[in-house]
């Protein structure tokens, strides 16, 4: 479907819009496609590598954006072009034939760009014309194909004769390209012709050629000393969040689909799988798209979501398939909660929720509903009574909720909750469960209420935690983690901050800003209170939740859940200051006392993790030049 992006997309939804488009040219065109070209992409993964590539068949991949250190190194080094093993548990059984471009993606330098308002010279072969230029034309070829020949291996070489926005007007290049080729090959001393990446392919395989080899990925991607483009990684995140949400949505709308049946009429996914697929446009989930164009993307994201009728009926027809209207009469009628994360949700003030679970493998979660009474109580489609916790919803959610649902209604809804439902749900593999949600109609059968605390003094401290791990939190500023089951204890300090944006001015002799493609900082600034920051602290049988004000427009809440051995973070930052003019990248930082080397692990689309060692790169001598932005990684 697009060229998709490879830093903040997902392993399967990488697989999704490939399948989708591959199965679009084999159908329309009867072919299969044998390449894979990725030639815009801001940096290239390891998982795009390997499962994208040699996994799915393909018998080389081609792209363009490279660090300019590691170009500068690969050019002299004639290693422009690899076999790629992108997988270190497959190694070479799924390693690739790839190649980086000399210059990005544009033709050679020589001045052969054919685009009607560019001043490239035209071929003039009319030799009763004063500006008959041929053997000038030839020469220049010839010499920017030995150029590009000196720093690649075997006597083949792959012209791009194109950049962004040309071909306009194909006949002036094509018309142009046709007479180079003639010229150039009655010279002799190269052989030009049209090719594509396949026949290319073909070609460096038939010569026995030794090719190094290449392992991790290309991250991060900087075209210049200040130049790195990083800044693409946190763009537009609340677009990120909607792509990734809509991504697990379409994994269960598809199964649920298959149980109950495609409708080649009716309510189906192909509006979600395309819009989603689009989605993962390298100016797409990036966020590095105009204003206008990101409203199109969820526009589009929000059309295929709504298609609701589809996923409510095959839920309805899982519930009702044992009794005898079957899916045809379903008296069941569902509603999804697509504004739950600011605690609106009008379908769990009724009586039946049901939580699906679209992996291979039985989960036990804990799930959040907003109700407007304390007074209730769950049960499970046994009808035993199911654990559950009462906590109050923060004021800085309501003041979101009562916002955005206005926007998102047209109207004030008619009431507003106050609380939070927690309660631990468990689902079988691709399977569901249904919990019933009513008022409690004995005292012993009501949700366990929170137990909240308050702690402002310098001096105070708190433990949370039901399990293994615990969190001893202090109203200064540190705190220490405690895993009892690998017997872990660190002492960990959190901290805000901003990076101010660079604005493209002053004395430096690199003009570049920072903006949504590049990250270039002009200083960090840390984010403090206006005064000491209280501690609430909100205790039940399900879970803790510490909740703290760091600043008037950040809120953050840091919650355990009991029994698990992992800690959940949650923030709402917004609307971020930015009346000063001055362009802010907010950023926390978690300080511990551990002793890592530099070293630390990201992962690659998902799937997979790479090692990272701060200021250095395996393939080359970094010369580091900006600290932040380079060793920040997807």
């Amino acid at each position: 479907m697009c060229m998709h992006d490879e830093a903040v997309t997902h392993y399967i939804d990488m697989i999704d819009q490939t399948t989708l488009g591959h199965r679009f040219i084999k159908k329309d065109f009867g072919v299969t496609p044998r390449i894979g070209w990725q030639i815009d992409p801001f940096g290239h993964s390891a998982v795009q590598a390997y499962l994208l590539g040699a996994e799915i068949g393909f018998d080389s991949l081609f792209f363009g954006r490279i660090d300019y250190q590691d170009r500068a190194k690969r050019k002299n080094e004639k290693s422009l072009e690899v076999v790629w093993q992108g997988s270190k548990s497959f190694g070479s059984s799924a390693q690739i034939f790839a190649g980086a471009f000399p210059e990005n993606y544009e033709p050679p330098p020589g001045g052969f760009y054919y685009e009607v308002n560019d001043p490239s010279p035209v071929v003039q072969d009319d030799i009763n014309l004063f500006d008959y230029n041929v053997q000038e034309r030839v020469d220049a070829f010839v010499t920017a194909a030995v150029s590009q020949a000196n720093i690649t291996r075997t006597n083949h070489i792959m012209w791009t004769m194109g950049t962004d926005f040309k071909y306009q007007y194909a006949h002036s290049w094509f018309r142009q390209m046709d007479k180079l080729i003639h010229y150039v090959n009655m010279d002799g001393r190269v052989n030009a012709l049209y090719s594509t990446p396949s026949i290319y392919t073909d070609a460096k395989h038939a010569t026995n050629e030794h090719w190094p080899v290449k392992t991790e990925d290309f991250f991060p991607y900087a075209d210049r000393a200040n130049g790195y483009w990083t800044g693409y990684y946190t763009s537009r995140p609340a677009l990120k969040r909607y792509v990734r949400m809509m991504s697990g949505y379409y994994l269960a709308a598809r199964q649920l689909e298959f149980y109950n049946g495609r409708s080649n009429t009716g309510p189906n996914t192909d509006s979600l799988a395309d819009s989603l697929a689009i989605a993962q446009h390298h100016d797409g989930v990036t966020g590095t798209e105009k204003q206008h164009v990101a409203n199109d993307y969820a526009k589009r994201l929000s059309i295929g979501y709504t298609e609701e009728k589809l996923v409510a009926s095959s839920l309805a027809c899982l519930v009702e398939s044992a009794s005898h209207t079957g899916c045809q009469r379903s008296t069941t009628k569902f509603q999804q909660c697509p504004l739950l994360n600011i605690s609106y949700c009008p379908a769990s003030e009724v009586d039946l929720s049901l939580v699906y679970n679209s992996l291979g493998w039985a989960r036990d979660d804990v799930i959040q509903f907003p109700v407007l009474d304390e007074n209730v109580t769950v049960h499970d489609s046994e009808k035993r009574e199911i654990l559950s916790q009462i906590i109050p919803i923060a004021d800085a959610f309501t003041g979101l909720r009562n916002s955005h649902v206005n926007a998102y209604l047209g109207r004030t809804p008619a009431e507003t909750p106050k609380y939070w439902l927690a309660f631990t749900v468990s689902v079988p593999p691709f399977g569901f469960s249904t919990y019933s949600i009513s008022s409690a109609k004995r005292a012993g059968a009501r949700s366990s209420k929170s137990s909240v605390y308050t702690f402002r003094s310098e001096k105070s401290t708190v433990e949370v935690g039901q399990g293994n791990l615990m969190l001893t939190f202090s109203a200064k500023k540190d705190a220490n983690y405690v895993n009892n089951r690998s017997s872990v204890k660190e002492s960990v300090e959190q901290s805000f901050s901003f990076y101010s944006g660079y604005n493209g001015t002053g004395n430096d002799k690199d003009p570049q800003n920072s903006g949504a493609y590049i990250f270039r900082p002009n200083g960090t600034f840390p984010i403090k209170p206006k005064s000491q920051v209280p501690l609430t602290v909100m205790r039940g049988p399900v879970l803790d939740e510490v909740h703290q004000q760091v600043s008037e427009w950040i809120y953050q809440i840091t919650r355990l859940y009991k029994g698990r051995e992992h800690v959940e973070v949650e923030f709402i930052v917004g609307p971020i200051p930015v009346e000063d003019g001055i362009g802010k990248e907010v950023a926390t930082q978690i300080t511990t006392t551990m002793e890592t080397n530099k070293t630390f692990y990201t992962d690659s689309n998902g799937r997979d993790f790479i090692k990272r060692i701060r200021d250095y790169r395996t393939d080359w001598d970094l010369e580091v030049n900006q600290p932040s932005a380079g060793n920040y990684y997807p």
